[in-house]
């Protein structure tokens, strides 16, 4: 089976998103692995994708979104990272790969993906839900169950498809959603790309949800799965091989969630070790901590969310200022400072 596998993210993640394609190769270097970047560089960083571990670069702005740098000021960060994930999903499908597959840049595979293939013979859409077994403790019913609920019952860190029958109609679905309603919006019922996929097992047939508990482990899950390392190395999870570990929130939040349901389960401390020696070998001191090119105007003033909403909420001032980054006279950032007000 031919695959792609394909991670979205910005220079601030290419540390990240190193690390995963470094481990993607170790265990499948059969596959073409692709990175979908909407960013520019940031000054003083020389980017050489030849010496990168990915295959294939392609940049958010050349996969042809209609309107490009309007619909990009109308999403922050996350919500545009997801949000090309569609068009690209949609457009490799007419590339000659059997299969794509999208991992999240701070996900890493410890293990063989080769299941994902043979479930890719039978069925044209995997997905990992958060939680695979109901939580019983209060804290965590609060935590995991409900935010689950809150921001759709599966994990868009991972998802694959085959490039024919449902995957591809699922594809089509993706891209015209990801499009026109990717946003980080809850009281309207959207959280980017996850509340959509809620609606997958109702609308597409030839499903899958992988309910095997060594996909996609995460600071979520780790109050039903104990991990634990044999006498040969390997590493499981509830007594399953750990296929790939989704190290969300690097930093204080995840230290405090991973504490709080780890608790002495010490494989978990020692795979998140791991993780954070093999990014600080990955990270570029060049590349600044918080770096998107995007996030602020012109003359270097920082885009306030507030501000990408208003102009997404308002058809007229998308025409009268189609470069809304701009700065100086005439702009929508001077209409801002002075009728916006």
């Amino acid at each position: 089976m031919k695959i792609l596998c394909y991670s979205s993210f910005t220079f601030s993640y290419l540390n990240r998103a190193r690390v995963l394609f470094q481990t993607l190769k170790r265990h499948h270097p059969d596959w073409e692995l692709a990175a979908l970047i909407t960013d520019r560089p940031p000054e003083g960083f020389v980017f050489d994708p030849a010496s990168e571990p990915f295959d294939r670069l392609v940049w958010a702005e050349d996969l042809g979104i209609p309107d490009f740098t309007g619909w990009l000021f109308r999403h922050d960060v996350v919500e545009v990272c997801t949000a090309v994930k569609g068009p690209f999903i949609h457009q490799a499908c007419g590339w000659g790969f059997d299969a794509v597959i999208y991992m999240d840049p701070d996900t890493a595979a410890l293990g063989t993906l080769a299941p994902l293939e043979s479930w890719l013979e039978e069925h044209d859409i995997l997905l990992t839900p958060h939680l695979v077994d109901p939580n019983d403790d209060h804290a965590a019913i609060l935590d995991n169950d409900l935010s689950a609920s809150r921001t759709g019952i599966f994990n868009l860190g991972f998802v694959a498809i085959r490039t024919t029958g449902e995957g591809a109609r699922f594809a089509r679905w993706w891209n015209d959603r990801l499009l026109s309603y990717c946003y980080d919006d809850m009281p309207s019922g959207l959280f980017v790309d996850q509340r959509w996929c809620d609606h997958v097992p109702a609308l597409f047939d030839k499903v899958k949800v992988v309910r095997d508990p060594g996909y996609n482990v995460a600071s979520w899950n780790l109050s039903t799965r104990t991990v634990s390392v044999e006498k040969d190395g390997r590493i499981l999870v509830n007594g399953h091989p750990l296929r790939f570990w989704h190290f969300t929130k690097l930093g204080a939040i995840g230290d405090a969630m991973t504490r709080r349901y780890a608790g002495s389960n010490h494989p978990v401390y020692e795979i998140w070790a791991w993780y954070r020696r093999q990014v600080a070998a990955a990270t570029d001191p060049a590349i600044p901590e918080r770096w998107w090119a995007y996030g602020a105007y012109d003359d270097g003033r920082p885009i306030a969310k507030s501000d990408r909403v208003l102009y997404r909420e308002r058809p007229d001032l998308q025409s009268a200022f189609p470069n809304p980054f701009a700065s100086g006279r005439g702009t929508f950032q001077e209409w801002l400072e002075t009728e916006g007000a």
